[in-house]
């Protein structure tokens, strides 16, 4: 039988101790139980006093729209209210490290060798100080194949345009590493370029190399080789001037082979694909790329007289 306990919840042989341990015991338990007792009190009534009433937020005041016209004008967007059709790039923004190698030669190459973009037809003559025939590259990423074939033809001048300060201070750096003098670069969107500096029936020639394919279905309207874009490249070129692409992509390949040949001021110097040109250098990816038994097309159109 379970033993009982007193009413007052001391234990028999602690109330037996005179003087003792059982009368402090109880003390203390009525003092524990009367400050819980006075902490609830306090707390009740506190919130009868002071009943919670939470303070309401007021709503931020909206920018004033001359603010926001500054804004835009310092970061170089276009206010809000303006609305913009969207267009082909010729870039898509990447992430890069620039090297110390590529920043020294930023800083030392760069003033004599990128040049500024503008607004107005640019005077390829005097930018690179003689007058020879002139080929437009876009997009020369790391400059591999832009030094090669500068070097390799030194009677020609090249136009380069590439907006990844890595890319731009790697060719910078083969330029001064090989002595080169008939590359010129511009760090702005290509597109642009193209529309502003570049005067109609100027161009020898024109490079774009393993542009981005943009692989997947829904990005293909980024792709670079649209209808827009090329009746923009046919007039820049000169009668006889040339186009040349390349990809390590069929279905990319396939659509340039549509689009170029759908362009009234083009023919192709081929049935179909070309032949590399022996001018243009098979990269380390291609190289790869052919020993896994990826293909790589090559596509070679003329300006018609």
């Amino acid at each position: 039988m379970a033993r009982a306990w007193p009413r007052d919840g001391v234990r028999g042989a602690e109330r037996s101790h005179s003087g003792g341990y059982g009368e402090h015991l109880l003390l203390r338990q009525t003092a524990r139980r009367q400050d819980a007792r006075r902490a609830r009190d306090l707390f009740s009534a506190a919130l009868e006093l002071r009943p919670f009433s939470p303070t309401p937020m007021t709503p931020a005041a909206p920018p004033r729209p001359e603010a926001v016209e500054a804004d835009a004008a310092r970061s170089g967007a276009a206010p809000a209210h303006v609305a913009h059709p969207q267009r082909v790039r010729s870039f898509v923004t990447r992430a890069g490290r620039t090297t110390t190698g590529q920043a020294k030669a930023l800083a030392e190459l760069g003033p004599r060798f990128v040049l500024p973009f503008q607004h107005a037809p640019l005077d390829v003559a005097t930018a690179l100080g003689r007058s020879a025939p002139v080929v437009l590259e876009i997009g020369f990423g790391m400059g591999d194949a832009t030094a090669h074939i500068a070097a390799l033809r030194p009677q020609e001048d090249f136009l380069c345009c590439e907006v990844h300060e890595p890319g731009v201070g790697a060719l910078l750096k083969r330029i001064g590493e090989m002595g080169l003098s008939n590359i010129r670069i511009l760090q702005h969107d290509a597109v642009e370029v193209i529309d502003h500096m570049l005067r109609p029936e100027s161009l020898a020639g024109i490079h774009i190399f393993f542009p981005d394919p943009w692989h997947k279905k829904r990005h293909h309207k980024r792709r670079l080789i649209q209808p827009p874009l090329v009746a923009k490249l046919a007039r820049v070129l000169a009668p006889g001037g040339y186009l040349h692409c390349a990809t390590d992509w069929q279905p990319y390949a396939e659509q340039m082979l549509e689009v170029l040949g759908a362009e009234p001021l083009l023919r192709n110097t081929a049935s179909g694909y070309a032949e590399r040109p022996t001018y243009r250098p098979e990269t380390k990816f291609e190289r790869r790329g052919l020993r896994l038994g990826h293909g790589v097309w090559d596509l070679v159109f003329q300006r018609r007289a």
